[in-house]
């Protein structure tokens, strides 16, 4: 049912001309600023919205007067700040659908999570955020399609999409201190319909912890992330890049951690630098986590326990399956890195996800009526033998330190009934196309799903192409087609006759303002579990 539009209309005090009053609409009369009012803008982390249903999404701002302010709060006063959202059909809000307040406590970081249903399905949305006197920036989000294969009449006028449909950007690795973020910059501008982002938003490391070919260009604040204070202030600093703000702005974004927004390659309960109280710190990260992300409640975190792993359907074309590869698995074999030999890696007892969370994504698989099912996970399943000529070299990290496991659900993947699984994948700093067999050393063996892999945003700084290592690579793994080692993202579009993924490539960003362009482009025809 069509929604009928609030009379309310939020203006700035500055635009309402008024010192001291907020005008709230024709005939509503003025309302007076509370007395308490914050000094300054608070909107300094930017707005965002995220996990789509087809009647609802999350609305995210964390209030900051001083983003990098020492004890983690933002330099925000010790009390809770109420803050009014509301939610539009139209930029000048002249149509208000949705509106309330929130709390904005202190105890979680000034953050605000607004969790609205009832909305169209199918649809885009403009919202935003009111503080004490102060007007936040405006965020364009939209709701999934209905599962109802058909579209109403309603819905296929306002609609700005439809289910015939979809086009996302997939995006990883973001260290902050290796490059600016013009890869954020230029996906918004590619207008997204939604952004699925696969982990290392953040990285944890000190100043200089972990330097990238040329160098760094800009500089971690703080030490090592250890306390909530450290997370909270490392998260602000990079929620305060204009251009991660417009890659916010402008769609919904699906998210999921990887390793570095706790600590590098961390593994179940096991820290990989051996850290004292890592259980402590795993609750110091998850909190700060669920703070600057527009996650639903399910995912407030239980101290050192945070549940990511979920399902966001859109509409009949797609279903997005997002993993946790963290928090359940062995620690890595053989004592981590790159390793020949490793025997032990290939242990059939072995779990990356865990019983429970492999048990969830197959039931999903076998449950799902979605054209396209697309799972979002952390770390590149394909088998990639880094060693040329006889022997093997593989990541201990990655799914190659899993083997077994990774048969397991590759099975599963062709057992399930599953139309189209493709692997988003992040992680790797590099991209990759890769077919997905159930034995990667047999050439004939069955194909059971295709694998995106999207470079960084900035992690290891200005890439390049070595065409004779790419090479190499490709003859030793021949179920990979692509690989480039440039920074970038992938942009996909899905309909039911096929998924298009675009490999996005800037050759620079150690300075600003390089452009984007096309590396190299796949079709995943539907039906068919291989790339053209």
């Amino acid at each position: 049912m069509e929604q009928k539009p609030s009379r309310r209309v939020f203006l700035s005090v500055a635009a309402a001309g008024v010192g001291g009053l907020l005008l709230t609409g024709a005939g509503l009369g003025p309302s007076r600023i509370p007395s308490r009012t914050l000094a300054r803008d608070p909107f300094t982390l930017g707005i965002a919205s995220g996990d789509p249903s087809q009647d609802g999404v999350v609305l995210w701002t964390r209030l900051a007067l001083d983003p990098l302010g020492s004890n983690g709060r933002g330099g925000m006063p010790v009390r809770d700040v109420d803050v009014e959202w509301q939610l539009a059909t139209d930029e000048r809000f002249s149509k208000v659908v949705r509106e309330g307040t929130e709390s904005a406590r202190w105890k979680r970081a000034h953050s605000v999570h607004v969790e609205i249903d009832g909305l169209e399905p199918g649809r885009e949305y403009f919202y935003r955020f009111r503080a004490e006197g102060h007007l936040s920036p405006t965020g364009r989000t939209r709701t999934a399609p209905s599962a109802m294969s058909a579209v109403s009449a309603v819905s296929a006028v306002s609609s700005a999409s439809s289910t015939s449909s979809l086009t996302f950007a997939v995006a990883a690795c973001a260290h902050y201190e290796h490059g600016f973020y013009t890869a954020y910059r230029r996906l918004a501008e590619q207008d997204p319909e939604l952004v699925v982002h696969l982990g290392d938003y953040m990285y944890e490391y000190a100043p200089q912890g972990y330097t990238a070919l040329g160098g760094s260009v800009r500089q971690h604040t703080g030490g090592k992330c250890a306390t909530l204070a450290d997370y909270r202030m490392r998260h602000a600093q990079y929620k305060s890049d204009p251009d991660l703000q417009a890659a916010h702005a402008v769609a919904p974004w699906l998210v999921a951690f990887d390793d570095h927004e706790i600590e590098n390659n961390w593994a179940g309960d096991v820290s990989s630098s051996g850290a004292p109280a890592f259980a402590r710190r795993r609750a110091n990260a998850f909190q700060a986590y669920y703070e600057n992300m527009p996650l639903r409640r399910t995912s407030v975190p239980g101290g050192a326990s945070m549940r990511v792993h979920r399902r966001v359907d859109w509409g009949p074309l797609a279903r997005f399956h997002l993993l946790d590869t963290r928090q359940f698995r062995d620690d890595q074999a053989c004592e981590d890195g790159l390793r020949s030999g490793c025997d032990d890696r290939l242990a059939t007892g072995r779990t990356l996800l865990g019983e429970d969370q492999r048990r969830w994504l197959l039931d999903g698989l076998e449950s799902s009526d979605a054209r396209w099912n697309l799972v979002g996970q952390q770390i590149l399943m394909a088998q990639r033998d880094s060693k040329v000529g006889p022997g093997t070299e593989v990541n201990m990290d990655s799914w190659d330190g899993y083997a077994a496991e990774r048969t397991r659900l590759l099975t599963g993947f062709r057992d399930s009934g599953a139309s189209n699984p493709v692997v988003l994948t992040g992680d790797a700093h590099m991209h990759h196309a890769a077919d997905l067999r159930l034995d990667f050393d047999d050439p004939d063996s069955p194909r059971v799903a295709v694998e995106l892999v999207t470079s960084s945003i900035a992690s290891d700084g200005d890439g390049y192409r070595d065409e004779g290592r790419i090479a190499e690579t490709v003859a030793e793994n021949p179920h990979i087609s692509y690989l480039d080692q440039r920074r970038g993202y992938i942009v996909c579009r899905v309909t039911p006759e096929e998924l298009h993924a675009d490999f996005r490539t800037l050759d620079y960003i150690s300075r600003r303002g390089a452009p984007a362009k096309t590396g190299a482009r796949f079709t995943v025809p539907s039906g068919h579990a291989a790339l053209t």
